[in-house]
């Protein structure tokens, strides 16, 4: 009788062991960027879809200044999972080599070149020496604006501010600037929220594109449609991929898991950002040059990607 009862409760320790890992004491915190962006509102179902899927505390969602700052919590341990620009994360793959991999491509980013309705801008080089919002420091705007300043000739003669969206979005509102940049999902509700109180204007860029992607190949071309914003017609510009990026020392278990949940979650996000629609696993495993976590390549594969 006792020999029976030890063979069953070693069938049932086996049993147990093939109902896949516990993640029970699993802390994450996600670098998520600035409050109003699609980093910001994609992160706090996706950090709550996780806690469920895995059943661990919900993840922290970090306030961060964007993508340089998310890689550089990544780098030093600041930050477990974070929303990257596929430009940065390119750079800090290089820099890095062996620190960094990615658990998907998810959505694309749209460069905003926005003016006020009522000025009398209407192609970039007209911005030659005025005021102009670059993104919060240590952010992926400030990243590409830096360049499509150095493109189009403006570098020497524009003052540069280095704000968030909002306050960008304040500052050309009272006039104090006169363009702002940001690189953001479509539409993103911010923007919309202040065409609605005082009218702007995209410029377009399709003139600046050959230069920006002289710069990296992870610049697409892109049309930002008129009906996105109300504007009177699309608007040519630069569109990024994003990733979502994890230190490569943590585990396969874990990396799976939150992939799994990542795609699990679409209806979620979708819901409170449409920039998540673009999620799916056939574009996320379109990485390069971050090579995918391990984690991440088994999903895929058992996903028959």
């Amino acid at each position: 009788m006792r020999w029976r009862l030890t063979a069953a409760l070693a069938v049932l320790v086996v049993l147990l062991s093939g109902c896949g890992p516990s993640f029970a004491n699993l802390h994450l915190r996600v670098a998520a960027g600035s409050v109003g962006g699609v980093y910001h509102d994609l992160a706090g179902p996706l950090a709550s879809a996780w806690a469920g899927e895995l059943g661990i505390e919900t993840p922290g969602v970090l306030a961060t200044q964007g993508s340089r700052d998310n890689l550089n919590r990544v780098l030093s341990g600041g930050a477990d999972v974070a929303f990257v620009a596929a430009d940065l994360a390119a750079d800090a793959a290089a820099a890095h080599p062996g620190k960094l991999a990615a658990l998907a491509r998810i959505h694309d980013d749209y460069l905003h070149i926005v003016v006020r309705a009522d000025s009398p801008y209407t192609s970039v080089p007209m911005l030659r020496g005025r005021h102009i919002a670059v993104g919060s420091p240590e952010s992926g705007v400030e990243y590409i604006a830096d360049r499509v300043l150095q493109v189009a000739g403006l570098k020497s003669s524009a003052t540069v501010q280095q704000l968030s969206l909002e306050e960008s979005l304040t500052a050309l509102a009272d006039r104090k600037i006169d363009a702002l940049f940001w690189s953001g999902g479509l539409p993103t509700p911010l923007i919309t929220e202040y065409h609605r109180k005082v009218g702007l204007r995209l410029l377009d860029m399709s003139a600046l594109m050959p230069g920006m992607q002289r710069f990296s190949p992870v610049y697409g071309t892109a049309t930002i449609p008129g009906s996105t914003y109300n504007q009177h017609g699309p608007v040519i510009t630069l569109v990024v991929p994003n990733f979502l990026v994890v230190p490569t020392s943590m585990s396969a278990d874990v990396a799976e898991a939150l992939t799994k949940g990542l795609y699990d979650a679409r209806p979620a996000l979708a819901a409170v950002n449409r920039a998540a629609l673009s999620i799916d696993v056939h574009p996320g495993i379109e990485t390069g040059p971050l090579p995918l976590h391990p984690g991440a390549l088994a999903y895929y594969r058992a996903e028959k990607v």
